[in-house]
């Protein structure tokens, strides 16, 4: 069963703000390497590089060594194909652009689960559920 990690978990993971979520999200990631059920998108690489490099000021040496780590999921790179296929998920549950690609990429990777905190916990999108691993 392949579960699909959105960006928010990749960055608590990293974030030692909170320290609560950052060990949520570590033994998340740590289990789906584990078990070989991960799978991110280049997307999410992306984001994360982002948000690492500027809000969380992490030294490029650090992202580029956690973005290997990261390589070590099923990693879905986006496409033509995905990007059509993002702009049918947007306009069917009307979300953002940018979450429907992380559907779309989900659906690729033939996923049954996306862990998100910004997608609506306990919806189906797709037929892939997305569950929020931080709420209580």
């Amino acid at each position: 069963m392949n579960c699909f990690l959105d960006t928010n978990v990749i960055i608590y993971a990293n974030d030692s703000r909170n320290q609560d979520k950052q060990d949520q999200a570590i033994q998340l990631v740590t289990r789906l390497m584990q078990d070989n059920t991960g799978v991110i998108a280049t997307q999410v690489m992306q984001e994360y590089a982002h948000v690492a490099l500027n809000k969380l000021a992490q030294r490029q040496d650090v992202v580029i060594r956690q973005l290997f780590i990261l390589e070590s999921f099923l990693v879905i790179g986006q496409s033509p194909e995905l990007t059509r296929r993002a702009i049918e998920i947007r306009s069917a549950y009307r979300i953002s652009f940018w979450d429907a690609c992380i559907i779309s990429a989900a659906e690729k990777a033939q996923c049954e689960t996306i862990y998100s905190e910004d997608l609506n916990a306990g919806q189906f999108y797709s037929g892939i559920i997305v569950v929020n691993p931080f709420a209580t």
